[in-house]
């Protein structure tokens, strides 16, 4: 571990034993049987309803990251894959679209407080997209700032966002100074979307493309990604909170992981509200009697358990240790991103088991289960969730190896 240094309150705030806590876990519990209902609707449109995004506001959900300082809740980061896993039980798009929208005013209280306050001075209640494909954009220094040039896709929710948090390699002339990675916070003025999502899983995401050409972004408006390692960052002076002094890219998997434990969880439950009283078509036994049956849900459930417990155990221990003043050293954050990828995995195995269980039944559109399998599988698609990146990198720093991630 590596000291975190001075400038963090290891002792606020409490986190999931707050009152808030379980209220807002309770109202996305809440929205389960609306967003199932609404799912159908929200595949349409390739985008958050205007009443899901409403009631998303609100809830608060958007807001559970957000410090307390400009009206949001500050809950410890586990609550993020709590709430995701919640929702996705209803629709994993949504549950896609208030994770991600939700981590970025996380990530904007690390921004210096410039930012915060052109951001949430205007409307706290903002939204902001992102994407975080640094290769996507190119930028370069200039007086007071930066010029910002690109074309990123997979900007999920951006219909909905006032803003977005765009990466891109900065620049250089000078060999010796290396490559910079950085992020750029745009208003939705000096940039473009392109209505790209037309996708099989996650339909409802809106994660459509964004370009921008020659846009000023203002020193205030960036933030290295370097200081977004752990410890102390620009937005620390005003936000001492250890919640926003954690690896923002060390724990990038868990931004979005709790979608898909949420969405292998419906899968489970439907299967075995089906199974307890649905018979064969061809001999009329009891789906529920045979035992391949008993042993698929026996099978399904202990990963969907298992990835539960290695997701909020992360996310947990990861915030207790830099409360106790230190951040993770490099295995520990490969560490992190290889469990991130893993439990993923564990739940997109468990839907694929219980949809080849379910027979022709799970190919009907009417039904949940073919939805469940297709998000499952657009989840697992993230760069964050790909196991051989993700184990790569962890098996080299483990042998002594230099890390392939230029993030953590």
């Amino acid at each position: 571990m590596v000291e975190v240094g001075a400038g963090l309150d290891a002792n606020w705030p409490p986190g999931p034993s707050s009152d808030s806590y379980p209220a807002m876990i309770a109202r996305a519990n809440a929205l389960v049987p609306v967003l199932r209902e609404r799912a159908p609707r929200t595949e349409e449109l390739r985008r958050l309803p205007p009443e899901t995004e409403r009631d998303l506001h609100d809830s608060g959900l958007f807001r559970i990251l957000q410090p307390r300082r400009v009206g949001g809740s500050e809950l410890d980061y586990v609550a993020l894959v709590d709430c995701a896993d919640a929702l996705g039980r209803g629709d994993a798009s949504v549950s896609w679209n208030f994770a991600n929208l939700a981590s970025h005013h996380w990530m904007l209280a690390m921004f210096a407080p410039e930012a915060q306050q052109t951001v949430w001075g205007k409307n706290p209640d903002t939204l902001i997209a992102s994407s975080f494909v640094f290769p996507a954009g190119r930028a370069r220094k200039t007086d007071g700032g930066y010029v910002l040039d690109g074309h990123w896709p997979f900007s999920s929710g951006v219909g909905s966002c006032e803003w977005n948090m765009l990466a891109s390699v900065v620049a250089s002339d000078d060999e010796a100074d290396g490559v910079e990675y950085r992020l750029f916070l745009l208003n939705k003025r000096d940039y473009g979307i392109d209505d790209t999502w037309n996708a099989a899983g996650l339909r409802g995401t809106g994660s459509n493309d964004v370009r921008a050409s020659d846009a000023f972004v203002p020193d205030h408006m960036t933030i290295a990604v370097r200081d977004l390692g752990g410890g102390p960052t620009p937005g620390s002076v005003i936000n001492p909170n250890a919640l926003y002094a954690l690896p923002v890219f060390s724990l990038f998997p868990y931004v979005l992981s709790g979608v898909g434990l949420g969405n292998a969880q419906a899968c489970l439950d439907d299967y075995v509200e089906i199974a307890r009283h649905r018979a064969s078509t061809y001999n009329r036994a009891k789906i529920g009697d045979l035992q391949s049956t008993q042993i698929k849900i026996a099978e399904a459930s202990a990963k969907i358990d298992a990835a539960r417990l290695i997701m909020r155990t992360n996310c947990i221990d990861t915030l207790a240790e830099v409360r106790r003043g230190h951040v993770p050293d490099i295995a520990a954050k490969t560490r992190l991103r290889r469990d991130g990828a893993f439990s993923v995995n564990l739940c997109t195995d468990a839907v694929s088991l219980l949809f080849a269980a379910s027979g022709a039944r799970s190919l009907f559109t009417s039904g949940a289960l073919q939805r469940q399998f297709r998000d499952a599988h657009a989840v697992n698609s993230h760069l964050a969730f790909n196991f051989d990146a993700a184990g790569t990198n962890y098996g080299r720093v483990a042998l002594g190896l230099p890390s392939e991630n230029l993030t953590l």
